[in-house]
């Protein structure tokens, strides 16, 4: 690391945030489990299984990935199967996006 560049931090993910993820990705009708380490966002992870039957990974995007004109945009997902990430985007967003991609 160089002098002067600070590591990640995590602090933008809240029991709240969690929630609304939980909710959104629920709302979308997505089957989800956490990995139960909201008390440790850094190892905090997410999956979901769209409705073509691929499994996503969410994660929390790192601070330097978070632009502050939209700080609700704090997930970025991953789908190992087809190579495809999205970009850092909102709860319902990421929701939206892991129903919505085609097969």
């Amino acid at each position: 690391m160089q002098k002067g560049l600070a590591m990640a931090t995590f602090g933008h993910i809240t029991p709240e945030r969690c929630a609304q993820l939980g909710r959104a990705l629920t709302s979308a009708g997505l089957p989800w489990q956490d990995n139960g380490h909201q008390d440790r966002p850094e190892f905090l992870t997410y999956t979901a299984t769209d409705p073509h039957g691929r499994r996503w990974t969410i994660s929390p995007a790192t601070s330097n990935q978070i632009t502050p004109s939209k700080p609700a945009s704090l997930w970025q997902a991953r789908c190992a199967e087809n190579s495809h990430s999205s970009p850092v985007s909102s709860a319902r967003t990421i929701a939206e996006h892991i129903r919505d991609l085609p097969a």
